[in-house]
């Protein structure tokens, strides 16, 4: 069976990651066009929030020694990069030994090291999209989940260290309360809340 080279992460997926997986959120949250490392892969992001929360990608390690670019094409957002500590030899997803938050907008690139996982927040009112060049393995890979990338350790958190929320039309940040520490952190700049009741309806920009 041939690749099929398109595939878009609905709202029901998502739910697996959402601060307030309960919330209204649109049907499909981004769209993706993989090509790999030779044609690269192009991602585009819904705008609005979900819960407050803005929309995001499912976010994701990757496995063994992979590093890749991302180029911001349109809009404006955040990269969200989390490196898991080791301890014993073993990943421990609820304890993180650094986490990066990254503003990012048309014109940038944002490079995602090894051991890092990441995901994209689309903060804008316009689309935002991207272009990377993260590999897709052939024809038994999919494009909705590729067989480089692990999303249990992100789903068995239900997202990242920190949720990206809006207040007063822009980004703020939010502990994810299961995560039992973060050891180093760099917030690139925004602004952090610890109101974990913070819930704003779902908008749509």
């Amino acid at each position: 069976m041939s690749f099929e080279a398109f595939a878009a992460r609905t709202h029901e997926k998502m739910q697996e990651v959402l601060m307030h997986p309960e919330a209204a959120g649109p049907a499909i949250h981004y769209y993706m066009i993989r090509g790999g490392s030779e044609k690269h892969n192009i991602t585009i992001w819904e705008t609005g929030t979900v819960g407050g929360e803005y929309i995001k990608t499912y976010g994701h390690y990757h496995k063994g020694d992979l590093q890749e670019m991302y180029w911001i094409l349109q809009g404006e957002g955040i990269a969200l990069l989390q490196k898991m500590a080791v301890i014993d030899g073993v990943d421990n997803p609820n304890i993180i030994e650094e986490f990066r938050a990254i503003p990012v907008k048309a014109g940038d690139s944002v490079h995602m090291p090894s051991g890092f996982g990441h995901l994209l927040v689309n903060t804008g009112a316009q689309w935002l999209v991207t272009t990377d060049d993260s590999p897709v393995a052939g024809p038994d890979d999919s494009a909705s989940m590729p067989g480089h990338a692990d999303y249990e350790q992100v789903k068995q958190m239900r997202g990242f260290a920190y949720y990206v929320v809006e207040r007063d039309g822009a980004p703020l940040l939010i502990p994810n309360k299961l995560y039992k520490e973060v050891r180093k952190v760099d917030l690139g700049g925004i602004p952090i809340t610890l109101d974990h009741n913070l819930k704003i309806q779902s908008v749509a920009l």
